[in-house]
């Protein structure tokens, strides 16, 4: 037997696994049937709605995250249930996606236990105006909360 099958075996495996993750994330995520405000075909989309499933999970974290006073250090926070949640700090519109001139701060949707991963889910908030954008894929595409 080749010494190197087992491994060759693992990566298959994993290669595998990443690919039935993707799959998964993208049909729970689901398309957006809405016509998007902003494009740059280089960046992100900007949505004036959101209506797929986790929009509710978003829409619930900035319920939770306004009941923090929408910290704007960066760190774990406590939340319901005995979990964390992680507020990211300020966040710098680089790419140019979001309305200029604002002061921006993310804020995970999904709380977990002190210090676990995070996911790609986020919610990105105007402090000044108050507008949320939920971000499913990590600033991939922005849906108006």
């Amino acid at each position: 037997m080749d010494p190197s099958a087992p491994l060759t075996r693992l990566r298959r495996l994993v290669g595998t696994f990443a690919l039935i993750t993707a799959m998964v994330a993208a049909a729970l995520v689901g398309p957006a049937v809405v016509a998007p405000t902003l494009t740059d075909s280089a960046s992100a989309a900007v949505y004036n709605s959101c209506t797929m499933t986790r929009c509710a999970d978003a829409r619930a974290a900035r319920t939770g995250w306004a009941a923090k006073g929408f910290p704007t250090s960066r760190g774990w926070y406590t939340w319901s249930g005995g979990l964390y949640n992680f507020a990211g700090g300020r966040f710098y519109n680089r790419e140019g996606q979001l309305p200029a001139s604002a002061a921006y701060y993310e804020y995970d949707v999904y709380p977990r236990p002190y210090g676990a991963s995070r996911d790609a889910y986020r919610i990105v908030v105007n402090k000044s105006t108050g507008k949320t954008w939920f971000s499913p894929d990590h600033y991939a595409n922005f849906y108006l909360l």
